[in-house]
């Protein structure tokens, strides 16, 4: 049976990609390897928006966020992070574990943050050194208005972190433009790579700010790395050598295709199976500000959407992914990120509506892949 990955993470990988990705290994002093990991470097600035250095990690995304809190700030200072689902909520253990002085800002999953509440937050706290929070936040399907935070905290002498995992390459990021001190990102999502690589950005007064911090770090410093990347041509570690040369192939496909058609492409499938849920009668976890790298649908009473997810995955080869804590059971997430194009999400919304019907929900047939005909005929 042929499968399909409609997960937040990881997403479909290209054949040219995977291709390139099996190629002899070369050793990673060359010059052969220095060229690969400058294009990359190079490839990466437009989708982050920024004429700063992008630096890579053989990391997950995760451990780019462990790098931006690890080298921002110094034990015992005070940051505000957005807790408005479970990667929100990761910005708040990283600062514990730091020994820095977290300020939550509880969000309603589902909901984005307001600029309101940032101000707020910072006036409250006036001894704030940074503000953490998701463009994209993949457990809820929700954006929070980062260009809006960045107004707030660039007037002050407060860093804005921001985790793009599943905004960089989906939707338009302008790091420089809006403000951003720090964006990160990983490899497993629109970058259409396996997992292992952690990406992330620094604006000036944000390596103003590395200088200054005192918080141990060994492996995730970004001095080091920004000397051996930059000056060097090289990484400080041994880095994830057949990774990057997949990610350089990646971004040259993703610049071929043209970015604005890439974002276009995303938005088409997120809009798709937002009309194909409210079709079938469904309600988004994220109505007013949803993410479109990943949809969340909520199953109707009396449906359990782990077994909706298994039935999906097991008998009809279509991987999509539940949801998380509070939303265990009730939430379906729909992943249109990666190597798909706007007509797999007829698979997706079919394999859906067989899952729901399978469980006892009267579905009405055809209504979802219905819907994503309609909006895929209207095109760009």
């Amino acid at each position: 049976m042929k499968k399909y990955l409609f997960t937040p993470g990881p997403a479909a990988v290209p054949p040219e990609v995977l291709l390139e990705m099996a190629q002899p290994i070369i050793h990673h002093r060359t010059p052969q390897f220095s060229a690969v990991l400058d294009q990359a470097r190079e490839r990466l600035k437009p989708l982050f928006g920024t004429r700063q250095e992008v630096i890579l990690f053989a990391a997950s995304g995760t451990g780019a966020m462990e790098a931006a809190v690890a080298n921002l700030l110094s034990p015992g200072e005070h940051a505000i992070f957005v807790n408005g689902g479970k990667f929100g909520e990761r910005w708040g253990k990283f600062l514990k574990a730091f020994g820095m002085v977290p300020h939550e800002i509880k969000v309603e999953w589902g909901r984005a943050v307001r600029p309101g509440e940032v101000e707020d937050a910072l006036k409250a706290n006036p001894e704030t050194r940074a503000v953490f929070v998701q463009a994209s936040e993949t457990s809820t399907c929700t954006v929070h208005p980062v260009a809006e935070i960045g107004k707030i905290t660039r007037t002050r002498d407060v860093l804005l972190v921001v985790d793009g995992i599943t905004s960089v390459g989906v939707f338009e990021q302008k790091m420089d433009e809006w403000g951003v001190d720090a964006l990160v990102t990983g490899s497993q999502k629109a970058l259409m790579l396996p997992p292992g690589l952690g990406m992330i950005a620094l604006s000036p007064r944000a390596w103003d700010a590395v200088k200054k911090s005192t918080t141990p770090r060994f492996y995730f410093d970004l001095g080091r790395e920004l000397k051996a990347q930059r000056e060097e041509h090289t990484t400080a570690f041994t880095p994830a050598v057949s990774l990057i040369s997949g990610l350089n192939k990646s971004l040259e496909m993703l610049h071929a295709e043209g970015l604005e058609k890439v974002y276009a492409r995303h938005t088409i499938m997120a809009e798709a199976t937002r009309d194909a849920a409210r079709a079938l009668g469904l309600k988004l976890i994220s109505p007013d500000s949803p993410a479109p790298g990943v949809t969340g649908i909520i199953a109707p009473e009396g449906i359990d959407t782990g077994k909706v997810v298994k039935y999906m995955r097991d008998t009809l080869g279509v991987s999509v992914q539940g949801g998380q804590d509070q939303m265990k059971g009730r939430l379906v997430r729909i992943g249109h990120m990666g190597n798909l194009s706007p007509f797999d999400m007829l698979v997706a919304v079919s394999a859906l509506e067989i899952a729901l019907r399978n469980q006892g929900m009267d579905v009405k047939m055809g209504a979802g892949v219905a819907a994503v005909q309609a909006r895929l005929a209207k095109g760009a």
